[in-house]
């Protein structure tokens, strides 16, 4: 059976309408005139124009990219097989298993938003930042304005782009950034070994080894380890350095894996938290 654009307009629509913004994060204002998502909602999640998403859902765009029809799935937390018949309605083949999953399942996604005291964000196993909760915004700054492509952790410590960097607010390791540089490209070995042929993959560290000497000396030379938790200090330009514990945990199943945010109960770091709570709280009530 064919699909035309204006089955992919229906079924976003459809999707859109079935999701509850405090399930997508976002904050629940008293006049809604339905239950689900609005249009710039929903733009804002996935990184798209408002313009662009009511052509995708008119039928008037009908070539989104995979990278489009990615960040759609990711925003709308579409299961496996919603997911799939997204990108055949946009005419495009679903990922296969042999490419780095980047969907953030309506559970993990559930998770992330439910998680409101704590920063949390979700990556794929090349360093891809797929989700994050207002708290994650209120930490490192909103990735929301910056290219899908940048939001990569990985680019954001080796690229010459300095977009990247700006997903992530200034920070130190417990190890040292020099030992955050080795856990990281260590990682990301351990991604291209097990996605050879993802191409999304292959043009990083093609891109990365190219431009940065550092890097490409890493890449030869390094060992093969996953990444996993640490202690750091985050430099937020209001509420100054916050030192918390960082860990990263997998989910079940999948190389999807979610960075959170924590400190010890009433410390000094709990209260800066708190003010950043507050903060983003501030900042959702005014949109």
């Amino acid at each position: 059976m064919t699909t035309t654009a204006s089955d992919l307009g229906t079924v976003l629509r459809g999707w859109r309408d079935r999701l509850s913004p405090a399930d997508a994060g976002m904050p629940v204002g008293a006049r809604r005139r339905t239950s689900g998502l609005r249009r710039e909602e929903l733009a804002q999640l996935a990184g798209l124009s408002v313009d662009y998403l009511v052509r995708l859902e008119q039928g008037r765009a009908t070539n989104p990219s995979a990278q489009v029809a990615a960040a759609l799935s990711r925003a709308l937390q579409l299961d496996r097989s919603e997911r799939d018949h997204l990108y055949r309605c946009a005419g495009l083949l679903p990922p296969s298993d042999t490419h780095v999953s980047r969907l953030v399942t309506p559970g993990i996604g559930r998770l992330v938003s439910r998680l409101g005291d704590i920063p949390v964000g979700v990556f794929a196993a090349d360093w891809d930042l797929l989700a994050w909760n207002p708290m994650w915004a209120a930490l490192h700054g909103d990735p929301g304005g910056i290219p899908l492509a940048q939001r990569n952790l990985v680019r954001a410590l080796f690229g010459a782009d300095d977009r990247a960097r700006t997903v992530f607010s200034p920070s130190t390791q417990s190890g040292g950034l020099e030992h955050l540089a080795h856990a990281l490209v260590a990682d990301l070995r351990v991604a291209a070994a097990t996605y050879p042929n993802d191409p999304t993959l292959t043009a990083l560290v093609g891109e990365l080894r190219s431009e940065n000497p550092y890097f490409d000396s890493l890449w030869t030379s390094g060992p093969v380890a996953v990444h996993s938790s640490e202690r750091k200090t985050i430099h937020h330009h209001d509420a100054g350095d916050i030192t918390l514990d960082c860990d990263v945990l997998n989910a079940p199943g999948s190389d999807v894996r979610l960075v959170v945010y924590t400190a010890a109960t009433a410390s000094p770091d709990a209260d800066k938290l708190d003010f950043l709570r507050v903060a983003a709280g501030a900042a959702g009530a005014r949109r």
